[in-house]
């Protein structure tokens, strides 16, 4: 696994002034920089993006395809909406790891259930910003056993 892609969905260019007492006070600029440190220590090649749009979203994971040999995906609101994102991600064929900076489940009845968990390879909740990092590790460590 040599070329990884980050997907961040709506309001996560927010980072750091929305609901800081949920997501903190890091930015999405800074969970950015410390991935790119990151890939670069772990010798991968590393896209990131952010939209609100679900449509550009899923057009970054069919491109994927080409582009990527996993994706990490924190798809924020519409984890517990698109059928069209989980769609474009069972389409995937390499490892996609889903992660949440707050605890989905000790969230209220609309942010507990997502639905793109049940085709993620694995989730990573209520770690922060650092649960990007951990996806990274987890990704490489994934990779040494197949």
């Amino acid at each position: 696994m040599k070329r990884l892609m980050i997907l961040n969905g709506p309001n996560l260019n927010l980072l750091g002034v929305r609901e800081p007492h949920i997501y903190g006070t890091t930015t999405l600029a800074q969970i950015r920089e410390g991935c790119e440190q990151q890939a670069a220590q772990l010798g991968l090649t590393l896209s990131f993006h952010q939209s609100n749009h679900e449509g550009e979203l899923v057009d970054l994971i069919q491109s994927a395809r080409q582009s990527a040999d996993a994706i990490i995906i924190n798809p924020a609101g519409y984890s517990f909406t698109s059928i069209a994102i989980l769609d474009a991600i069972k389409a995937f064929e390499g490892p996609v790891l889903e992660v949440h900076i707050s605890n989905i489940h000790a969230r209220d009845e609309y942010h507990r259930h997502s639905k793109i968990s049940s085709v993620a390879s694995g989730v990573i909740c209520g770690l922060g910003p650092y649960g990007y990092i951990a996806a990274m590790h987890a990704l490489a460590q994934m990779a040494k056993k197949s």
